[in-house]
């Protein structure tokens, strides 16, 4: 039972990084209708640039701070670069979704070329230690996750529900013309929207890397593949259902770990996404509906 309590309380925190990744698709999505496919690939970014500032003697408040900034410019980026053009063009969304797909290979290349493709060593400065009660060990790496993940998610589904800039980017999601009549400035709300994104990448990049204390060019990839599929099951475009979704993500995928096997727990994510799109596309939080391209 303490084994079973133990990895419910890892998935918990793996499941709120999850969620924060998880949050960067939903908010991109509630505004653009677009799956940003690029988004496991700021996340590694991310890392990588808090990897960098650590390495030049930074603390891992700083390096992180360092990482959410610069993360959060390339976020902007790559909408005012790639995907903004495509919108005044009034391109077909699947030219968007392709071209997320080829900017996540040229950043994961880019990271390839300025840090090389081997595994690094990320400084363990989340380790003080292990506390241990009933049997159960919690280390206090999972704790900054859980503290970390858990603030953030909750500040910025303040900031969207409770503010005004959040009353303007729901708006902007119900319909963007409708907004841009009532005096909105749409394409202020999207910057804003791409920066929150990247920032949030950076953060979970930050602390999986100091985690695991690894940290390499392709760990985008998978994470942001379960990331999605959180996204997908939560209902994509809901910040509560990227909350959600994470969590369940994390849960499912630890307590398959302990009875199936660690070699399966990746399947988990996509058995989920697959049971999700077939039972209810929509998700927990989201609403069915149809979307005229």
């Amino acid at each position: 039972m303490a084994i079973f309590i133990q990895q419910v309380c890892n998935g918990i925190a793996l499941g709120l990084v999850y969620a924060l990744v998880a949050v960067g698709y939903s908010l991109v999505f509630g505004i653009l209708r677009l799956i940003n496919f690029s988004h496991g690939a700021v996340y590694a970014f991310g890392a990588h640039i808090a990897f960098f500032f650590v390495g030049l003697h930074f603390g891992p408040i700083p390096a992180i701070i360092a990482a959410v900034v610069i993360t959060g410019i390339l976020g902007v980026l790559i909408d005012k670069v790639a995907l903004a053009p495509l919108r005044k063009k009034k391109s077909v969304s699947i030219a968007a979704l392709v071209t997320t797909l080829g900017i996540s290979n040229i950043i994961q290349n880019m990271l390839v070329v300025i840090f090389g493709s081997q595994r690094k060593p990320f400084p363990d400065f989340f380790n003080l230690g292990t506390l241990t009660i009933g049997g159960i060990q919690m280390n206090s790496r999972q704790f900054v996750m859980f503290g970390v993940s858990l603030v953030l998610l909750l500040f910025l589904l303040l900031i969207v529900h409770k503010t005004k800039i959040g009353l303007a980017m729901r708006a902007t999601s119900q319909n963007t013309r409708a907004a841009a009549l009532m005096g909105i400035n749409v394409n202020s709300i999207i910057t804003l929207t791409f920066l929150m994104g990247g920032a949030s990448a950076a953060i979970a990049g930050g602390m999986v890397s100091g985690y695991y204390q690894v940290v390499y060019p392709g760990m985008g990839f998978m994470i942001g593949l379960k990331a999605f599929a959180a996204s997908v099951l939560g209902g994509i475009g809901s910040l509560p259902g990227a909350l959600v979704g994470g969590l369940a993500v994390g849960l499912i995928e630890s307590i398959a770990a302990l009875y199936i096997g660690s070699n399966y727990r990746d399947a988990m994510a996509f058995i989920i996404l697959i049971a999700v799109l077939i039972f209810r596309p929509a998700g927990i939080f989201g609403k069915n509906e149809v979307i005229k391209v």
